[in-house]
């Protein structure tokens, strides 16, 4: 019997991807919506004596999924704060779409980094809920707040969101009344409720057990179907290979490899990066020296 950890086919196909027994949904993105890319170019930032980003360069074409694997401490959750301009940097810059973000606390970067964060939403290791708000609460309340909606309005398109990530059963229930999957892919539907046009993922399954992973991984493939802009910090072997459009391995600040995923992961240029890979994928997938 499936129970609420299960997926099911309550908002969950088969494939891991949106539909099941219900009537088919209205897209995420409008085919009129403007593509979305993200160039990172020469970004570098500090705390105190410690470089954490040094020059790192990268870009993300539009409706393209990027997982960003690596050690820890490499710099990959202050990448992606960086692109949501929630941490400042030293020297660089930032485009997401038509806005630029620049280093320090550069006077146009306020407005941009608003904008920024209507593009491309955030989804949190620590989910991030409001603890005294509702599954349904957390969706609508930045819709009413920031967008305007109406009660209603925001409600049918937050019931809509958890039907889509399988919670809709679950739309009354406080984030103590939830497992972590379920906490996760209520946090997804949060950020989907802005109407973004891409997410960053930032080790979202991180503390989260095998089975958990997997209803927050298959949500995510979803999103990729549905032709959002994906950049995935993540530890998760199998779903990079599966799911991502191309790998990215960040060290010390610096991205030192990219590419297909069956190139960097079987096949990886650099020592670093066999390292780091011998390390995290199973036994007997170890890449080839």
């Amino acid at each position: 019997m499936m129970d609420h950890e299960s997926m099911g086919a309550r908002g969950l196909d088969s494939r891991g991807g949106f539909g099941g027994r219900h009537r088919e949904r209205e897209p995420l993105l409008s085919p009129a919506a403007e593509p979305l890319d993200v160039v990172i170019d020469n970004v570098s930032k500090r705390f105190g004596a410690r470089t954490v980003l040094d020059a790192a360069s990268l870009s993300i074409a539009a409706h393209e999924t990027v997982a960003i694997i690596g050690p820890s401490g490499s710099g990959k959750s202050t990448l992606l704060r960086a692109i949501n301009g929630l941490t400042l940097f030293d020297a660089g810059e930032i485009r997401v779409g038509p806005h630029v973000l620049r280093p320090g606390r550069h006077r146009g970067n306020g407005e941009a980094a608003f904008k920024v964060r209507r593009l491309m939403g955030m989804v949190f290791q620590d989910f991030q809920l409001f603890p005294h708000l509702t599954a349904i609460g957390n969706v609508t309340e930045a819709p009413r707040r920031v967008l305007g909606l109406s009660r209603p309005e925001a409600r049918e398109r937050g019931m809509e969101l958890l039907e889509r990530v399988g919670l809709a059963d679950r739309a009354e229930a406080y984030p103590r009344e939830l497992s972590g999957g379920q906490k996760q892919r209520v946090a997804i539907a949060r950020a989907l409720a802005m109407q973004p046009r891409g997410l960053l993922c930032d080790e979202i399954t991180s503390a989260l057990d095998p089975e958990l992973k997997g209803e927050v991984l298959a949500v995510l493939e979803g999103l990729k179907r549905e032709g959002l802009t994906l950049l995935v910090v993540t530890h998760e072997i199998g779903f990079a290979r599966r799911a991502a459009d191309r790998v990215m391995v960040l060290d010390a600040g610096r991205v030192i490899e990219e590419g297909p995923p069956a190139e960097i992961l079987d096949r990886p240029r650099t020592e670093r990066a066999r390292r780091f890979l011998s390390q995290v994928m199973e036994p007997g997938f170890a890449p080839l020296a």
